[in-house]
């Protein structure tokens, strides 16, 4: 059975870090593409990083360049997305998507399976 779970979400002012982790089973990880995506009120939802399989080739979206890094341990069967310099924009849903084309892409419809998302809100 395949499970994405997300974890690390929370309040956090802005200027703050988070470090979100997607854990995942019933696949193996170095196959696919892991991507993390977020959705705020009222808007679609829209990629933010991703890592290929294999040689783990990562994108971000140019909004969170410099500012966010997506990593895998695949020991642990995990997929971090560290968060830095956190803007109220930023508030959102996250979740983490896995795509066993095992490119990235920010086609939604690619991705095989879904987490359930884990909230991040940026508010002082």
């Amino acid at each position: 059975q395949v499970q994405l779970v997300e974890s690390g979400g929370g309040l956090v002012q802005p200027g703050g870090s988070l470090r979100l982790s997607c854990s995942v089973s019933g696949f193996t990880l170095d196959t696919y593409a892991i991507s993390w995506f977020r959705q705020a009120p009222g808007k679609e939802r829209e990629g933010v990083s991703c890592i290929s399989n294999g040689e783990a080739v990562t994108h971000h979206a140019n909004s969170v360049k410099g500012r966010f890094t997506i990593s895998r341990n695949s020991a642990k069967n995990t997929v971090y997305l560290q968060m830095h310099n956190l803007k109220p924009e930023d508030t959102a849903i996250y979740f983490c998507a896995a795509a066993s084309i095992g490119f990235c892409t920010w086609y939604v419809g690619e991705y095989n399976y879904w987490g359930q998302g884990t909230q991040v809100t940026v508010s002082s």
